[in-house]
């Protein structure tokens, strides 16, 4: 298992820079970004999938720094029941699928996506209750004509340059816990007609699951059983419990009113120690997950370079670099 970063954070540097500077503090691989939420920090996908100079100038750049490209980010809303919104994230979306084998990864880390209630809406709904009967006759609509019917064409896109897709469970998105995560793979896999292992599976990243009630740990197992751990994002969250005990988690202010918020991302460590990280390292490689631990840093209260650098050593401790192969008194 190795370290790695989201690359995201970097935004406006350049890619040389960042890959001197993750190396410097010992990390083993990047994700970069290549569009949607995330932004394009280091270059444009549309030109690089175009020109093998520049694919080889990144990857280049990579190698002589020691960096394995471990995944390439496009958060988007490809299914946004705005139609400008949704082409320019579906085009990000293809343009990462035809880019990540090209530049050395088969994995695309992104967001289910939303879409509205009905083919008149003009903002997502995300549906987070079954009664009244309006919001099951939205779930009906997004799953059945909007959702599985796009992933299991992107799935088949996918299954054309060998890539895998990563969905990170996020609220706001119709995969937001591992039940939306299984469901949907498993759905837009039987639709997509494809056969063999799935090419629709998560990005784990246990800061979302704390403040929804969710225990990463038993997430790690229940994905892992699926066969759908691809990818994995380490960030934490500061769940503040005077406030929880009296609005709940579900909490819609403002990520820089840290004040009142009930909750905050972390540095790793911040918001839980190793008694989480450990168990949780060790569950993903109890299901064979032998990929990168990406660092998110979203931490408010940290500058860039101490929260990745903290966040790094933390992690160190927990990692799992050499499982054995079997016991050694087997």
């Amino acid at each position: 298992m190795k370290l790695g970063v989201m690359a995201a954070l970097f935004s406006g540097r350049k890619l040389e820079d960042v890959a001197a500077y993750c190396a410097e503090i010992r990390l083993d691989a990047i994700e970069l970004p290549v569009g949607a939420y995330p932004g394009k920090p280091f270059f444009d996908p549309a030109k690089v999938l175009a020109s093998k100079k520049e694919q080889d100038r990144i990857k280049g750049i990579l190698k002589d720094h020691g960096l394995a490209l471990s995944g390439l980010a496009v958060h988007g809303n490809p299914v946004h029941p705005d139609k400008k919104h949704a082409t320019n994230d579906h085009r990000d979306f293809v343009n990462a699928v035809k880019l990540a084998p090209l530049l050395g990864t088969d994995v695309v880390i992104t967001f289910s996506g939303c879409p509205g209630g009905s083919k008149l809406d003009k903002t997502p709904n995300w549906v987070t209750c079954a009664w009244p009967n309006d919001y099951r006759a939205i779930l009906d609509y997004q799953w059945k004509q909007v959702l599985v019917p796009y992933w299991s064409t992107q799935a088949r896109l996918c299954a054309t340059h060998g890539v895998k897709v990563a969905w990170e469970a996020h609220p706001g998105f119709c995969v937001y816990n591992p039940d939306t995560l299984i469901r949907l793979s498993e759905q837009s896999m039987k639709v997509s007609g494809l056969k063999g292992k799935p090419i629709l599976g998560a990005n784990l990243d246990p800061s979302h699951f704390f403040w929804q009630g969710i225990d990463p740990v038993e997430a790690a197992r229940v994905l892992g059983e699926a066969g759908l751990l691809f990818y994995v994002h380490a960030k934490d969250t500061e769940l503040h419990t005077h406030e929880g005990r009296v609005n709940g988690y579900n909490d819609a202010r403002s990520y820089g009113d840290l004040k009142n918020r009930a909750w905050s991302f972390r540095t790793c460590g911040y918001g839980h120690g190793h008694e989480f990280w450990k168990p949780f390292v060790s569950m993903l490689r109890r299901h064979g997950y032998d990929h990168v631990l990406s660092i998110e840093h979203e931490d408010a209260l940290m500058s860039v370079e101490e929260g990745l650098e903290r966040a790094a050593a933390f992690l160190a401790e927990a990692i799992i670099v050499e499982p054995a192969a079997k016991p050694w008194w087997c």
